[in-house]
């Protein structure tokens, strides 16, 4: 219960906030929309690069187990969407990414944070660097495989690329990594004002992701979603939790790479899928339902770590 109170509950307060301020039109669009833009176009990656650069390393493992996970539940969500659920390689596609792609940014960043400190968030660095690139992409390359299967490749995988080099937050964690390799000072009045500026972008994170699930719906298929839930808040983080026991990982990153998997489908799905026209209903309700359901899934993970 300790658990919960300290960093869950928080967490989900200000979630809750963010979506009364939208329910009750204390916010409106434009507000939250100028919100979110300051989250992704300054506060994280500010935050990101302050934490990129800080001297704390490590990570590689991590990243290699969690994609390695990532992967083979993606593939076996494409496979239960076409032999089981009677969807097209778009769709399919689509809802494997659902299944994958969690919310790092929105809500990995605030309870890595709190629950394991710098050293956590340094960590959940090296995840953030891929996380977009790898299952973004790879979400976009099926939907588009799937919807134009007679597209050049060299098209498709253009855009993907533009698509990546174009994410901040991407974009940050990448410069930030090379900043440190190549062991680059970074000034004390730059470093504070990073600092400050990243300190707005947990609570702000939060908040807009509350704002943006007051407009999802629990429409589409049911039970695709339960599918999605399944394999998103169950299957990939115990496969990720055996993988860093088979490999071997220490304490702090099997905690940061499980915690990460267990994290709800991120809203970049839902915006991948409207994007496409394809299954945004589904992916919405995965986003929504998802959010609810991680608060207790979160709790046990963190209970477990944490005790």
């Amino acid at each position: 219960m300790a658990i919960i109170i300290e960093i869950v509950a928080p967490v989900f307060a200000i979630i809750a906030l963010g979506w009364g301020a939208a329910a009750w039109k204390w916010v409106d669009e434009a507000g939250f929309r100028t919100l979110i833009w300051f989250t992704f176009t300054f506060a994280s990656p500010a935050l990101l690069f302050a934490g990129g650069t800080s001297g704390n390393t490590g990570g590689g493992p991590a990243a290699f187990v969690f994609f390695l996970a990532a992967l083979v539940v993606y593939g076996a969500a494409l496979w239960l969407a076409l032999r089981h659920l009677s969807l097209n390689l778009a769709e399919g596609g689509l809802f494997a990414l659902n299944c994958t792609f969690g919310n790092t940014v929105m809500m990995g960043i605030p309870l890595t944070a709190a629950a394991y400190g710098q050293s956590g968030l340094a960590i959940l660095l090296a995840l953030i660097a891929l996380h977009s690139m790898v299952l973004l992409s790879l979400g976009t390359v099926v939907a588009e495989l799937g919807l134009h299967r007679h597209a050049p490749l060299g098209r498709v995988l253009r855009a993907t690329l533009g698509g990546v080099l174009r994410n901040p937050i991407v974009m940050a964690v990448v410069v930030a990594l090379a900043w440190s390799t190549l062991g680059l000072p970074v000034p004390s009045a730059m470093r504070r004002t990073l600092e400050l500026i990243g300190a707005s972008s947990p609570p702000l994170a939060l908040f807009c992701l509350g704002g943006s699930l007051a407009s999802f719906r629990l429409a589409g298929s049911l039970g695709d979603v339960a599918w999605s839930l399944v394999l998103k808040l169950a299957v990939l983080p115990l496969l990720v939790w055996g993988l860093c026991i088979a490999f071997g990982l220490g304490a702090l990153e099997t905690a940061v790479a499980v915690t990460t998997a267990a994290l709800p489908t991120g809203a970049n799905a839902f915006m991948l899928a409207r994007r496409y026209a394809v299954g945004a209903e589904r992916s919405g309700a995965t986003v929504l339902v998802s959010t609810i359901v991680s608060v207790f899934t979160l709790a046990a993970v963190l209970a477990w770590f944490r005790g």
